[in-house]
């Protein structure tokens, strides 16, 4: 396999609003081996379901990734893995994949989305090696970071 080709397994470290060039954003942080972690950039939504995920809280109405898990599980289907394979002019892009019945699909997804699916399946988050080197951040940056959970 070639080395481009070679992945990692990824935790999700937590959900912060970050500094950027634009402004504040939400962020997730992902941790990788031997202890380097990487920012995504994420929408305020996806960054409230992942924390909701990561914290084991519900909402009264199931939000969309609760809907999406409910549904796959009706038709008895599930979430079989995640994969973040490529970044493209600062857009990380993702594959979403799911099985029923020893079929399994592929789609292409945002990270969030996939994050916040594999959070609630407990199926692993890989990504690329490649793309994890090429992103990691010193724990210093967070220094100035406020949790999500913090302005809730």
């Amino acid at each position: 396999m070639p080395e481009e080709d070679e992945t990692c397994q990824v935790n999700v470290k937590g959900v912060y609003l970050m500094k950027m060039e634009e402004g504040i954003a939400p962020t997730v942080i992902l941790g990788g081996p031997a202890g380097k972690i990487m920012p995504i950039y994420i929408g305020h939504l996806e960054a409230l379901s992942i924390n909701n995920a990561l914290n084991s809280e519900t909402t009264p109405r199931p939000m969309t990734h609760d809907l999406l898990m409910s549904i796959l599980s009706r038709m008895e289907g599930k979430v079989e893995s995640v994969l973040i394979d490529e970044k493209t002019e600062g857009v990380f892009f993702a594959r979403l994949t799911l099985s029923k019945n020893d079929v399994k699909m592929e789609f292409d997804a945002r990270p969030s989305d996939c994050i916040a699916l594999a959070l609630r399946a407990d199926v692993p988050i890989n990504i690329k090696d490649e793309i994890l080197e090429n992103d990691i951040i010193s724990p210093e940056k967070l220094d100035g970071a406020k949790s999500f959970e913090s302005i809730l």
